[in-house]
């Protein structure tokens, strides 16, 4: 007996709500990715103190929930998909505490409405924005990202750490750069298997050239996060979700190239020319005299006898 099961369907009954669908929909440019910030059952002043300021610099493509919940994505994740699928977001940062694991941070991301993967983080030697008395970034900035360590290029977890740190802070794509769009910096170092994290404001002064002297002036949050429990996904899962649609895909246009400064370079393949067919300019000095063929018959000199056939 077979039973046929329908797909329930959201029909949206105001234009608001269809708005709202449409944004949902998927698009061969994506939306900047937006992150849910969660509090768990149980959680310290550090771990909370951490995310507001993680909060503070995601915003706005960020939104934080105080409520605490049972929230354990490592035990049962379930819960957390249904709360992202809700607040249309694909990052998520969950903050827990525990006598087993003290001031621990979980980050994730979603693909497909499932997850793609995790990490478990402990904070140790936290300073928080409120620390640093001094000015801040505008909130928005995009960040410039440094990361430093052998680590991040030659251990497999810290590889994937650095790919989820890049997609977590990148913010909107830019496409053209500005130098005075140059604010903040986020500095990622590995040290003997801890991540320490810095920010810093980026100052520029004058140098008296045309290029000016950069300072950098730490603003904070500072904090060194200790690797505890990871789930990354397989690798199939992974090239799934990096796949690009064909139609964003650049055609390959034959014998151009281009060098590491953006010079661009053609190859031209052109067959071998004939000199004596190539059209030059008509003077007379230039043109082809005519050989005429002499039909005159030769008169022998004098003083020569001339030879005579007899018969």
């Amino acid at each position: 007996m077979t039973v046929n099961v329908k797909q329930r369907v959201d029909k949206p009954k105001t234009g608001k709500g269809k708005r709202a669908l449409e944004k949902r929909e998927p698009k061969l440019i994506e939306n900047t990715k937006q992150c849910l910030f969660l509090h768990g059952q149980k959680t310290s002043e550090t771990v909370r103190q951490c995310v507001k300021d993680i909060h503070a610099l995601k915003t706005p493509n960020g939104q934080l929930l105080t409520r605490k919940s049972p929230y354990l994505p490592f035990e049962d994740i379930l819960p957390v998909e249904r709360l992202l699928q809700k607040h249309d977001s694909s990052l998520f940062a969950v903050a827990t505490h525990s006598k087993k694991r003290p001031d621990n941070l979980i980050l994730g991301r979603m693909f497909d409405r499932h997850i793609l993967d995790m990490v478990e983080l402990g904070i140790t030697n936290f300073k928080s924005l409120k620390d640093f008395k001094n000015a801040k970034v505008s909130s928005g900035t995009k960040p410039c990202m440094v990361f430093c360590g052998s680590d991040f290029e030659d251990v497999t977890e810290f590889q994937k750490l650095k790919n989820y740190l890049i997609d977590f802070f990148r913010g909107v794509e830019a496409t053209d750069v500005r130098l005075q769009g140059f604010e903040h910096a986020l500095l990622f170092t590995v040290i003997q298997g801890n991540v320490l994290i810095r920010s810093y404001r980026i100052l520029l002064k004058k140098s008296g050239t045309k290029v000016p002297r950069v300072e950098l002036e730490e603003i904070g949050p500072s904090m060194t996060l200790v690797l505890r429990r990871t789930r990354f996904a397989s690798d199939d899962l992974m090239k799934r979700a990096c796949k690009q649609p064909k139609q964003l895909k650049t055609k390959k246009v034959k014998n151009k190239s281009k060098d590491v400064f953006g010079t661009k370079f053609g190859r031209v393949h052109m067959t071998k020319q004939d000199i004596s067919k190539l059209q030059t300019r008509k003077v007379k000095a230039l043109r082809k005299t005519p050989i005429k063929k002499n039909t005159t018959k030769s008169v022998p000199n004098s003083g020569e006898p001339m030879e005579t056939s007899q018969e």
